[in-house]
């Protein structure tokens, strides 16, 4: 404990410039979630053409994204373990390993089950990313500097959507959507990278010699006292609102707006790449808040700008207001998302910190990727006032469990202790 104590003492008193293993770090974990994201919206380019060359209907269709999100959360259990009992480095290029080949593999899908069976693999190798990929930051910069390393990690993510909706709108029309699955291969060179260059953190290295770190790894230490059983519990919440408002969002919004404006489908399109513009904008500005406010400030003004800034749809009348409202709304909703890991590796100590974020997060992705469901069940028997209205009341829910949250009450992002002080 006190040779952990002294590395991350060490972290905080290096200079500012970023060492070759913090570079890698940075590089890996933002191509990686930029890739995984790519797949996720490759999908949703692809529903169509799927639904119409297997003649499936849509409920079927619809089936495959949930069962994506169930394989996430099986890949966030395994792989959250494994990446604290094997490692960091070696773990996460095993989950880009799963779901490139599993990506690669839909190419040759010719019936509904075979795509099912392949989005669950892809779901169980994404979902182990994620943890990983924010601990490897968490563990390798210095703590005041977490919230904006990982919000631009996040914004790698941002980077893989646009990259797919252009992969898209190349391959699809003259290949097929079997092909544009090919581009799934990508990630394998990225794994070979990550396992020759990049290594594990010191903090990591010191924490195998502790005496948590011999004991049995299991989810049960994430709920070892009713504090940290409610803390789990909050964060999950948290993040099943996140992840709600962004399925919700980018999933509906775009249709509400053709109906709502009579815009086309290329105007849609343009205010996807707003509100994507926006995101990234926002996890920019989060990060930075959160690393000098501190969470609890950081929460309170995106949760809440949230809540006010849905109501922003609404009022739009033309594609410029819409373009406007869609970079303002994604700027609050989705500013946040790379904070969660930087919070969650702050508290819980190093031996749990991979499972801790693989589980609350993936939890989070596969109770609040129903959200679509919700919203669409809203918008077939109510308007769209009530529809927003229904998003705003969760975002101000999840800013009145943020408050209850006791540790982060004292979490300083700039000015912290070392790694198991903060988990104590």
């Amino acid at each position: 404990m006190h040779l952990e104590a002294n590395i991350m003492e060490s972290y905080n008193t290096k200079s500012t410039n970023l060492t070759r293993n913090q570079k890698r770090t940075i590089v890996s974990t933002s191509a990686g979630f930029a890739l995984e994201n790519m797949d996720v919206i490759f999908l949703s380019f692809a529903l169509a053409p799927i639904i119409a060359t297997l003649h499936i209907s849509g409920a079927q269709a619809g089936l495959i994204s949930s069962i994506t999100n169930l394989g996430m959360l099986v890949g966030g259990v395994i792989f959250g373990l494994l990446g604290d009992r094997i490692g960091r480095v070696k773990t996460f290029s095993h989950t880009i390993f799963i779901f490139a080949f599993a990506t690669a593999a839909m190419f040759f899908a010719q019936n509904i089950w075979t795509i099912y069976i392949l989005r669950f693999i892809a779901g169980i190798g994404a979902g182990g990313e994620y943890g990983v990929g924010i601990t490897l930051i968490a563990e390798n910069f210095k703590k005041q500097h977490v919230g904006r390393m990982t919000s631009v990690a996040a914004i790698g993510g941002q980077v893989g959507a646009i990259f797919a909706a252009v992969l898209a709108s190349l391959i699809i029309p003259s290949f097929g959507w079997n092909f544009l699955f090919l581009v799934g291969l990508v990630p394998v060179i990225l794994a070979f990278i990550v396992r020759r260059h990049l290594q594990e953190s010191p903090v990591f290295l010191a924490s195998r010699q502790t005496p948590e770190a011999k004991q049995k790894i299991s989810l049960g230490q994430l709920f070892t006292s009713k504090k940290q059983t409610y803390q789990t519990i909050a964060l999950m919440f948290m993040v099943v609102v996140q992840i709600a408002g962004y399925f919700g969002l980018m999933n509906w919004l775009p249709t509400i707006m053709q109906k709502q404006l009579g815009i086309t489908v290329s105007g849609s399109s343009i205010w996807m790449i707003a509100t994507i513009v926006g995101m990234s904008i926002g996890m920019m500005t989060f990060g930075s808040i959160l690393d000098y406010l501190g969470p609890r400030m950081a929460y309170t003004i995106f949760l809440l700008g949230s809540a006010i800034s849905v109501f922003l749809i609404t009022l739009t009348f033309n594609e410029l207001t819409l373009i406007i409202a869609g970079a303002i709304l994604g700027f609050f909703s989705n500013g946040m998302f790379g904070g969660y890991g930087a919070i969650i590796s702050r508290l819980y100590p190093t031996h749990i910190r991979a499972t801790a974020n693989n589980l609350i997060v993936n939890v989070g992705r596969a109770i609040g990727g129903f959200s679509s469901v919700v919203i669409g069940f809203l918008m077939d028997h109510y308007n769209l006032i009530t529809t927003m209205s229904f998003l705003a009341v969760l975002y101000v829910l999840s800013f009145i469990v943020m408050l209850s949250i006791p540790a982060l009450r004292t979490l300083n992002m700039r000015h912290a202790g070392t790694d198991e002080e903060d988990a104590a």
